[in-house]
């Protein structure tokens, strides 16, 4: 559960990202390649900052499902 909330945070900050390029390439057109260049470093930076809280949530699920073999739920 905690990997889905993490991987949900991760596609906000793309989509924003993406939001705000698509805005910022209609305002000023002449700058339109720069515009994608930058948004995408933002994406990828966006992607890297996730690995880490990715992994914590991965091996608390991980640590959740081996203390409960029965598998009652995220309570």
């Amino acid at each position: 559960m905690r990997v889905l909330v993490e991987a949900l945070h991760i596609s906000a900050g793309i989509a924003v990202a993406l939001l705000i390029a698509a805005l910022c390439s209609w305002a000023y057109p002449l700058a339109r390649g720069d515009v994608w260049i930058v948004t995408g470093v933002a994406i990828l930076a966006v992607l890297l900052m996730g690995i880490g809280p990715m992994r914590r949530a991965a091996a608390e699920d991980r640590a959740k499902r081996r203390a409960d073999p029965n598998g009652a739920g995220d309570a």
